[in-house]
């Protein structure tokens, strides 16, 4: 049995979507907050009560993506434990606890001629997101686009189907159950990617795209759109270990932004390691990586200190490999590390380790990326993790959002002018 839906024509399909993602978003903009908080909530109880239901559906999945011998990365980002699903019903909850950015005005002031001119936040509209492999994308993506008022259409990839049709069906039961529209959350329910190239023509019917996935799959997306794209196309993050530095720290943070989950985008993928230390904290890391199967490839004095590592070639040092696999070079300069970050990096995520105050300062205003860090692993750059509940993604963007995109982010702003009887001369 298949979860897909065998669709004739195509182009009406997506266009039936996004008109019915279109009424649903004027119900969303004007419901108020606290349909929308039961909905949630209705929603993160579900998927505790349901949990042996996502978990079979999830089974069928990970089991096809085995036998089609997916990268372990991959299989990695498919699966959904227990702790995950719970993870998928907490993100939910802290969404819901979060203030409604709908209606919130931004600021206001008053003119010489008595009118107010304020700014206050509105819902986009229709959101369509494309999403590779991670099933909870799918909760957190709806989550965030009902909370802050938009109506989303959910493309995941063909090796989630069972898992995001489940997911779906618990979502939408629940919108239905508070008395909101079961369009306010649509699946696509078909594989064919000629779909995904019907829904991006659909400027004025959808305002906004977020592709989320492998730096292909967003290429294609933008070239092909003709509706706004919010984007990152890769996560090559770094992390510097400075002189002077806390080794222990660099070393804790070092295996963790790369080791914790190595699939995932904010993943260390290049470690760059001043030469003051290097030789005390590759001998403390190495072992670790070895241990753990984590292929280094490295510059040649890295090599000298780590015989086992591959020798780095220029297309290393801005791979996204989400995999056991790091890229490390020693460094003689904080500037040295700065330049190699900007050089070679995606704007993703980039962090520095070190005790010198003025070298963060340095590091945070000279690096360009969407989050840095100090101190602090790359893994913490993810927007349950800053507070925002959950994330419908990453902008590497620096048009209307970056970084970790949560509810604000989904919002736009409209003016709003009142007076009594102003007239213009």
């Amino acid at each position: 049995m298949s979860n897909e839906t065998d669709i004739g024509d195509l182009q009406a399909y997506a266009r039936g979507l996004a008109q019915a993602g279109q009424a649903a978003a004027r119900t969303l903009a004007t419901c108020g907050r606290s349909l929308k908080d039961a909905a949630l909530e209705r929603m993160a109880a579900s998927f505790l009560e349901n949990a042996e239901q996502i978990a079979s559906a999830n089974a069928r999945d990970l089991e096809a993506a085995e036998a089609a011998g997916l990268p372990a990365a991959m299989v990695d980002r498919l699966r959904l434990t227990e702790a995950r699903i719970a993870q998928m019903a907490e993100g939910l909850r802290q969404v819901t606890a979060l203030p409604d950015p709908v209606g919130e005005i931004t600021e206001s002031t008053l003119r010489p001629n008595g009118m107010r001119v304020a700014r206050m936040r509105a819902p986009l509209g229709v959101i369509f997101i494309i999403y590779e492999s991670r099933p909870n994308v799918t909760a957190d993506a709806a989550g965030l686009c009902l909370k802050s008022g938009n109506a989303c259409i959910l493309r995941g990839g063909k090796e989630a189907i069972h898992s995001n049709s489940a997911i779906h069906e618990l979502m939408v039961a629940a919108l239905t159950d508070v008395g909101l529209p079961a369009d306010a959350i649509q699946l696509v329910s078909t594989t064919d990617r000629a779909a995904v190239a019907h829904l991006v023509h659909l400027e004025g019917l959808i305002d906004l795209v977020i592709p989320r996935g492998g730096e292909g799959l967003i290429r294609a997306v933008v070239n092909e759109s003709r509706v706004p794209v919010i984007k990152h196309y890769k996560g090559t993050c770094h992390t510097y270990v400075d002189s002077p530095c806390d080794i222990e720290m660099a070393e804790r943070i070092a295996v963790n932004a790369k080791l914790q989950r190595p699939g995932t985008c904010n993943a260390t993928e290049t470690l760059l390691v001043h030469a003051d230390v290097a030789e005390a904290l590759l001998g403390r890391v190495g072992p670790t990586l070895a241990k753990a199967g984590c292929a280094v490839r490295g510059c040649p004095r890295t090599r000298a200190l780590l015989p086992e590592a591959q020798e780095a070639d220029e297309d290393d040092w801005a791979d996204e490999y989400l995999d056991l696999i790091l890229a490390v070079k020693v460094v003689d300069s904080l500037d040295e590390a700065i330049d190699h970050v900007n050089r070679y990096g995606s704007k993703h995520t980039d962090g520095i380790v070190t005790t010198d105050v003025r070298h963060a300062r340095r590091f945070i205003d000279a690096v360009d990326a969407s989050s840095v860090m100090v101190n602090v692993s790359t893994r913490f750059s993810d927007g349950f993790e800053y507070g925002l509940g959950a994330e419908i993604g990453i902008s590497t963007d620096k048009i209307h959002a970056r970084g970790p995109m949560g509810l604000r982010e989904l919002t736009c702003t409209k003016f709003v002018v009142t007076g009594d009887g102003q007239l213009r001369g």
